[in-house]
């Protein structure tokens, strides 16, 4: 079933941006509000300790599990937030990499944030969402 979804593309903004620069959901959507997907396993300690590429797609993984649960996909997601917890922008840019690519042609509205500290013990990533599926 494809997505409610609609990206806007901006044609006078500059197309260096790897994202839409807006998304609607037609008025009948249910919004899914997803909370921070962290780099957590199943125990609850944080995987991929030092390495913001690989806490990245765990956050990624969280995400599509949170979305699953809730009747939804990837494709159905209209906006993140990527934070990253360094002033470093290769960093930010090493985080958003993983991100963008999970996305592939659905590349929603995004905004991504150098962060002083997330909440768990060794997290460098965190990546919120909320997506629009018409039950």
């Amino acid at each position: 079933m494809p997505s409610s979804v609609q990206l806007i593309r901006a044609a006078d903004l500059s197309d260096l941006a790897e994202y839409a620069y807006a998304a609607t959901a037609p008025a009948e959507a249910r919004l899914i509000f997803l909370a921070g997907s962290c780099p957590l396993a199943e125990d609850g300690t944080t995987v991929a300790v030092g390495d913001y590429s690989g806490q990245a797609a765990a956050c990624v993984e969280t995400m599509t599990r949170a979305l699953a649960a809730a009747g939804a996909t990837i494709e159905d997601v209209i906006n993140t937030r990527v934070l990253v917890a360094s002033s470093d922008q290769a960093d930010l840019v090493a985080a958003w990499q993983v991100v963008r690519d999970a996305f592939g042609e659905h590349d929603v509205p995004s905004t991504l944030l150098g962060v002083t500290v997330l909440g768990y013990r060794d997290q460098l990533v965190e990546l919120e969402a909320v997506a629009a599926v018409v039950d």
